[in-house]
């Protein structure tokens, strides 16, 4: 695993300690509860997936920027929507926006099998290099995340890492019977709320959570390859 020490005076340890004080600090009094969630928020080296003059910041609880007007959420609510999603070692689970790939490597760390959609092309590239060289088996594809991965489906689990207006029918269609979505989704009285919704037998289950703030869900690809 690579160690790209942040402000180029961090070492393998300190990170390690970061970490664990972003989990004991930051997830742990705000109830992530799921311990396989907090151990893979521990052990992934949160600053190998943030430009380096925003290393020092890579284990504060905020968003950072990453290029493109798009972000790497807050560690909280990565921690919360992976533990919405209740997935189980082994499960097959559809990312649309890898960005940074830091939600991917979470996932991953956990056993599960990620094929992530990713609408920038340079950002899909740099986010499939940094997962590969630290190991995991991400599957990245550049493209439109509304679409989805219809190639790679089904997938036990979905989740969404940009707000939409909607839960779109792709999505539906390539979730396995049974499977949970997770999304930031815009509302009515506005700003955007985590929805997370079941898909049984005879239909779907919705469940509304935190208020949030994602950056918008954006149409078609990005192949430009102007730096980022």
């Amino acid at each position: 695993m690579p160690d790209r020490s942040p402000g180029g005076g961090r070492t393998m340890q300190d990170w390690r300690s970061a970490a664990r004080d972003m989990v004991e600090s930051q997830l742990i009094p705000r109830n992530i509860r799921n311990e396989e969630v907090l151990k893979a928020m521990a052990s992934v080296p949160r600053h190998l997936f943030v430009p380096i003059r925003y290393a020092e910041d890579a284990y504060i609880d905020r968003p950072l920027p990453i290029g493109r007007r798009q972000t790497i959420s807050q560690p909280y609510m990565v921690a919360k929507m992976t533990e919405l999603l209740e997935a189980e070692k082994g499960m097959k689970v559809l990312e649309i926006g890898t960005g940074s790939g830091y939600q991917s490597a979470v996932l991953a760390s956990m056993g599960l099998d990620i094929w992530s959609v990713e609408r920038v092309d340079l950002l899909a590239k740099r986010a499939q290099k940094l997962l590969s060289d630290m190991g995991f088996g991400v599957k990245v594809f550049h493209g439109d995340g509304r679409l989805g991965w219809v190639e790679a489906a089904p997938f036990d689990r979905v989740i969404v890492t940009a707000a939409s207006e909607r839960v779109e029918p792709a999505w539906e269609d390539q979730l396995a019977p049974g499977g949970r979505l997770v999304v930031p989704q815009d509302v009515m009285t506005g700003g955007q709320r985590l929805l997370v919704r079941r898909k049984g037998d005879s239909g779907y289950a919705d469940t509304w959570y935190d208020y949030c703030r994602f950056v918008p869900l954006l149409e078609g690809k990005d192949d430009r390859g102007a730096p980022l």
